[in-house]
């Protein structure tokens, strides 16, 4: 079936955070009859409910599959789920969020994947695009979902999306006319199983692609599926402006933003103009303050091994107190213990403390097994001097202490101002 057959069908939404209500709502508008599940009992379902939505909390109970023509699946649901994989056995097709919105949006789709620098690529092209006066949204993983703009965004509106490898898994006819891999390293290996399944979600943004469609990906990078017209980058290109954001990761992001830009149209003089003014995301190597000579970094959207890395080369020749830990990913830490330098110690917390201490006490590396972010941050206070840098950048997902990493960064940021 395709978005033009809902009127009439039975549609279960499993996952009622932003992009499962997102979705419900628009299947209602679409005439779909929709039911909606989700495993927490107290997840907010008030406007599903004035929408005439029938919603079940609670165990997973398979006759909710019952007559269902459609699964339509929220990005942080599991595969094996027990609606999903029972949806899969019956020949129910199951949709991510972004494939229900790009059925449903006629939008020029420019979509962005890769292990890190996703939600700042993807803002700084809505920068960039918006320096040119052409009209755009940025939606997806970044946090407004896709199908919010069903009968918002004009036909004319370029939507930049960013796209997980969790949305990715789930898409039958999405097609980015331009599409983006900034890079792809091991993560979410606890969840897809091996770095061959995530690397095969992820290339799922070229699957469909025309020779009318545009490819970008790392210089050197293998073959990619589709048909696009590949278009390469890395940090080492000449860019049109030198961007405002710090780092070579960024520099790279930017190199990626430029050859996407390009490929839409947008004039060199718009790209520097995007390149120069773009500050920067929130919870992604974020000052926070300088406090008697001492900075504050929130990186709490540092998820993973990889993106923990750029953080720590992002301070050359500054002394290092990290804030590490939360739920692990299935990833190796002995990479991440290799980039200390011999004054720099960690501050331990969340499930993955123990794992983390395995590692850094093999390679001889300083830590503190603070146990909490409160706790941390009070040792690295008292420990840092003027020039040196308390960095938040776990290595790991939010979801042992906190709701998401924008709570973590959050309540960093929120001790952070209240030191004196």
């Amino acid at each position: 079936m395709n978005a033009t057959q809902l009127s009439g069908k039975r549609v279960l939404v499993v996952g009622l955070a932003r992009s499962g209500n997102a979705a419900a709502a628009v299947l209602v508008g679409r005439g779909a009859d929709v039911v909606a599940f989700d495993r927490d009992e107290a997840v907010g379902v008030g406007r599903l409910l004035e929408l005439g939505v029938e919603v079940h909390t609670g165990r997973e109970e398979e006759k909710l599959l019952q007559g269902t023509d459609l699964v339509v699946k929220s990005p942080g649901v599991p595969g094996e789920t027990r609606l999903v994989a029972g949806a899969r056995r019956r020949g129910i097709p199951v949709w991510s969020e972004v494939e229900l919105g790009a059925q449903l949006l006629p939008n020029p789709l420019l979509g962005v994947t890769g292990t890190n620098g996703k939600t700042t690529t993807s803002e700084l092209l809505g920068e960039v695009f918006r320096a040119a006066d052409r009209p755009v949204e940025v939606a997806g993983n970044v946090g407004r979902p896709l199908t919010s703009l069903v009968g918002v965004a004009r036909p004319d509106t370029w939507i930049v999306c960013e796209l997980s490898s969790f949305q990715l898994e789930d898409v039958e006819t999405l097609n980015p006319e331009i599409g983006i891999l900034l890079n792809l390293e091991p993560d979410h290996l606890d969840r897809h199983g091996s770095l061959e399944s995530y690397s095969d979600a992820k290339l799922r943004i070229f699957e469909r692609q025309s020779s009318e469609d545009t490819a970008v990906v790392p210089r050197g990078f293998g073959t990619v599926p589709g048909a696009g017209r590949r278009a390469e980058f890395d940090a080492a290109d000449e860019l049109p402006a030198e961007p405002l954001i710090p780092g070579s990761h960024n520099r790279e992001n930017a190199a990626a933003a430029t050859v996407a830009a390009r490929a839409a149209g947008i004039p060199d003089e718009a790209i520097a103009k995007g390149l120069r003014t773009f500050p920067g995301v929130p919870h992604r190597i974020e000052l926070v303050r300088e406090l008697r000579g001492v900075r504050y970094v929130n990186d709490s959207k540092a998820t993973n091994v990889a993106a923990a890395l750029r953080a720590l080369a992002s301070f050359p020749g500054s002394r290092l107190h990290v804030i590490l830990g939360g739920r692990g990913k299935a990833e190796s830490y002995e990479s991440l213990a290799a980039a200390f330098g011999s004054g720099d110690r960690g501050y331990l917390i969340g499930e993955s403390a123990q794992e983390i201490a395995d590692a850094f006490g093999s390679a001889g590396v300083s830590y503190s097994a603070a146990g909490s972010l409160v706790v941390a941050l009070a040792e690295a206070t008292a420990s840092a001097r003027a020039g040196d840098v308390v960095l938040l950048s776990p290595a790991c997902a939010s979801f042992d202490q906190f709701e998401d990493f924008e709570a973590r960064g959050d309540e960093f940021r929120r001790l952070v101002e209240a030191l004196s």
